[in-house]
């Protein structure tokens, strides 16, 4: 099992950007597919971005093309989330998750998941 710590949440004014980091430990990113999901008040946990293991191919949820950004610093065994250009229906806790699958955009395929770093868009 990968455990996971994302860190990086706050409140930002709309507009703004705020970057998430997601280190997984005793496990090495290169290894893994890793994704980012959000999760809003009383709705599902939504697909947001992910990075495939295999070549490193990103993929996004239609709503953050654009302004969101997934990457990964191999070197630091850490993969970000830049968010740019943040919404208020942005607001969530976001959630770093990791697949041995190539590529996936459902939360099914993914079986190690972070805590969750809660972000929050004022307007």
């Amino acid at each position: 099992q990968v455990q996971l710590v994302e860190s990086g949440g706050g409140l930002v004014q709309a507009g703004g950007s705020l970057r998430l980091s997601c280190a997984p430990s005793k496990r090495t990113i290169s290894s893994y597919t890793m994704a980012w999901f959000r999760q809003a008040p009383g709705k599902e946990r939504e697909f947001v971005a992910a990075s495939s293991r295999s070549d490193g191919r990103t993929s996004y949820t239609d709503s953050v093309k654009g302004r969101f950004t997934i990457s990964r610093d191999n070197a630091k065994n850490t993969v970000y989330l830049q968010m740019n250009s943040l919404k208020p229906e942005d607001t969530a806790v976001y959630y770093c998750a990791a697949s041995l699958y190539s590529s996936g955009t459902s939360r099914f395929q993914y079986g190690d998941w972070g805590q969750g770093t809660q972000v929050t868009v004022s307007s």
